[in-house]
């Protein structure tokens, strides 16, 4: 490929950790960022459109440009002066995944811009290095649901088989929880005991997506190390897992580091799971979106 004068990259939203696969997986949701790159002369210009556009930063602090600049820097060249501009379609600080979307669409964009000098598999390694942990960029660049495992040297990503009867539930509530503020109320050391729960557990959520086994679901979505710590830092978390399990959920989980809430349904009930969600938010004063999602299968696109 050649150099490119301009391109536009859209990234899903991501939902993480799904109960006990902490940090290790993470599923794409047909919710999408688009980011559009053009070479230009003069400064940096950033334009922001969308939901909570204001609260985009259009310097050079921008996380989207932070990491368009970090592929410069691998690649042991000068960033070009670029134009960016933002369409934002994925909530900020909700836990679905909106700092790996631009984490992944800055990497993608530059790759592309110079005419993908790097493969698929080292923009993903970059992008886990400045992530931080491989949960959510893995799966918003990659698509679909992906279990991401460290080899020594890399990283070995495992593709999910995600059952066409199982119904992600988003439940994002109108209030903000910041990764850090989610990560620091975890203990610094786990019992055995609790790992080796969530070892089970994983295990059993895994063969519970491919095959959309219900009752390995409901036991599977359980979790010891980070939800019954963080639950406490999401208003209304326990009577809305309550509405969402009676209306015939699975279980409900924490999306990421929250606030957002993800329950899983077969079809039959995703729309009673949703309402129950909804109402629930709703008496505890909260105003939330609640939508049943597709799962996105292709990951970031460029054109």
């Amino acid at each position: 490929m050649s150099v490119v004068s301009g391109v536009t990259v859209t990234v899903p939203a991501t939902t993480a950790n799904l109960g006990p696969g902490f940090d290790c997986i993470g599923v794409a949701l047909k919710l999408y960022n688009e980011f559009k790159f053009t070479r230009q002369e003069g400064g940096l210009t950033i334009h922001v459109t969308g939901t909570e556009a204001q609260r985009v930063q259009t310097d050079e602090s921008n996380l989207l440009y932070q990491a368009f600049v970090k592929f410069y820097q691998h690649i042991e060249q000068t960033p070009p002066t670029v134009k960016i501009e933002i369409k934002l379609g994925v909530p900020l600080a909700r836990g679905l995944g909106s700092s790996a979307t631009a984490i992944v669409g800055g990497l993608v964009a530059a790759n592309q811009l110079e005419g993908a000098p790097i493969s698929q598999s080292q923009v993903m390694e970059l992008a886990i290095a400045i992530e931080g942990h491989p949960d959510n960029v893995v799966p918003a660049l990659l698509g679909g649901c992906r279990l991401a495992a460290t080899s020594g040297a890399g990283w070995e990503i495992c593709d999910v088989p995600w059952h066409k009867d199982v119904v992600p539930i988003v439940a994002i509530p109108n209030f903000e929880l910041s990764t850090k503020e989610a990560r620091g109320v975890l203990p610094t050391q786990v019992s055995r005991a609790d790992a080796i729960f969530n070892t089970a557990h994983l295990g059993l959520l895994l063969r519970g997506l491919e095959t959309g086994n219900g009752q390995w679901l409901k036991t599977a979505l359980q979790d010891k190390l980070h939800q019954p710590y963080r639950k406490a830092l999401i208003r209304g978390y326990d009577v809305v897992n309550i509405a969402a399990v009676s209306a015939g959920a699975y279980g409900m989980v924490i999306s990421g580091a929250g606030p957002t809430l993800l329950a899983l349904a077969d079809k039959l009930h995703s729309k009673a799971v949703e309402a129950a969600m909804l109402a629930a938010w709703q008496e505890e004063g909260i105003t939330a979106y609640v939508r049943s999602l597709s799962l996105d299968t292709q990951g970031a696109k460029s054109f």
